[in-house]
């Protein structure tokens, strides 16, 4: 009878650790998202299930998932565009970093085509990105990405409500950096 209640308590022991270990990882390490919204298309779509990283620190177009600065206990998923120190620039279609003309394989020329296409039609938009400075923006009207902040932008530029719009986030407002999308199992892909 000992032994069996001995073995009891180690099997309890043992899934006490497990239940403490998986919810010090979920609420500490590593966050379970939804993406909500068509902000990110075409690389995320509304429904997809990501894994993403909390104690990773961003780097320049990386997608995170931050805290919304205008709408209290909204998340939002953005990919940063620039770090401490860089100068953005966006000029028919082009992105700049410190002066020096950028790829963005992220960005789908076709989706993008469709999309202006649409927009165009309705005497909305001229090109995907309009063109912009961090100097000319009414939310950040410096000429760099001040120290301890980012810069971030959706990837479907024409809907996005993103820095352009709230300006800079802090490094406190990004809760994780997107490592995984998991769901669904036919879009499986690691960023």
């Amino acid at each position: 009878m000992a032994s069996k209640t001995k073995s009891s308590w180690r099997w309890l022991l043992c899934l006490a650790v497990i239940f403490i270990g998986v919810f010090v990882s979920t609420r500490c390490l590593i966050s379970n998202d939804i993406v909500a919204g068509n902000s990110m298309q075409p690389t995320l779509e509304s429904g997809q299930r990501l894994i993403s990283l909390k104690q990773k620190k961003p780097r320049r177009f990386d997608i995170i998932v931050l805290n919304a600065p205008d709408a209290p206990g909204a998340l939002y998923i953005k990919r940063v565009i620039g770090v401490a120190g860089d100068r953005i620039t966006v000029k028919a279609d082009q992105l700049y970093l410190n002066g020096q003309k950028q790829t963005e394989p992220y960005l789908n020329t076709a989706f993008a085509k469709r999309e202006l296409r649409a927009f165009a039609q309705a005497d909305k938009a001229q090109t995907f990105t309009p063109d912009f400075s961090l100097a000319t923006l009414k939310a950040t009207h410096q000429t760099t990405v001040p120290a301890g902040h980012y810069f971030v932008m959706g990837d479907n530029r024409l809907v996005s409500h993103d820095g352009r719009a709230f300006g800079f986030i802090t490094a406190k407002q990004v809760q994780s950096v997107v490592i995984w999308r998991y769901w669904p199992l036919d879009r499986l892909k690691t960023f």
